[in-house]
């Protein structure tokens, strides 16, 4: 990769559906959920760190630099992005969920050679039907706007980018790859499907 891209897991969320539980900090099959995340992203990228508003020592044990949103009050996922932009000094971040345990292991690439091909301010990652808005391949570039969007008191990550150009980058050959967690029951549900693959 000629670009520097640094990726950011974004785990600064309250968790109310997991009872409050931090959940990158939820076990999945013997470990921390976040660790899964981290194992298969790290191979893809220059750079990792961990935004996070709590457990920040219980996160930093994984050996990566944790920072907390710069906005106070749990403002959402683009508080973090945000804050990851304002701080980085990669050219590009790739964010992704504390709570999405199989992201795909070619996710990086494939979101750089959207986002380069088409020329676009940013990349989402998609289902094949559904956009998930916290997958993105951002420019830092885009802090201004970002900031001004949620100056303006908007909270919505795909309301944010609708007038950018945005590459949608199908992962849809790898059905599981954004199945998130936040639930126990889903959590349960996730456990028996990674143990039956």
């Amino acid at each position: 990769m000629s670009q520097q891209l640094e990726a950011v897991i974004l785990a600064g969320g309250m968790a109310r559906r997991m009872g409050g539980e931090d959940k990158g900090l939820v076990d999945l099959l013997g470990k921390p959920m976040v660790a899964h995340v981290i194992e298969r992203l790290t191979p893809q990228v220059q750079q990792l760190r961990i935004n996070a508003n709590r457990s920040q020592a219980q996160y930093a044990s994984f050996g990566y630099e944790v920072f907390a949103d710069q906005q106070a009050g749990y403002l959402g996922p683009l508080s973090g992005m945000s804050s990851a932009m304002a701080t980085s000094t990669a050219e590009l971040i790739l964010t992704v969920p504390c709570d999405c345990p199989l992201i795909p292991l070619d996710l990086a690439e494939r979101m750089l050679h959207a986002l380069t091909a088409q020329n676009a301010d940013l990349a989402v990652a998609t289902d094949g039907e559904r956009e998930q808005p916290v997958v993105l391949l951002l420019k830092r570039s885009l802090l201004p706007s970002m900031l001004t969007f949620l100056d303006s008191g908007r909270r919505r990550i795909d309301m944010w980018y609708a007038d950018l150009q945005v590459a949608r980058v199908s992962f849809a050959d790898q059905p599981n790859a954004f199945v998130n967690v936040n639930t126990p029951e889903e959590k349960q549900q996730l456990a028996d499907a990674i143990a039956q693959s």
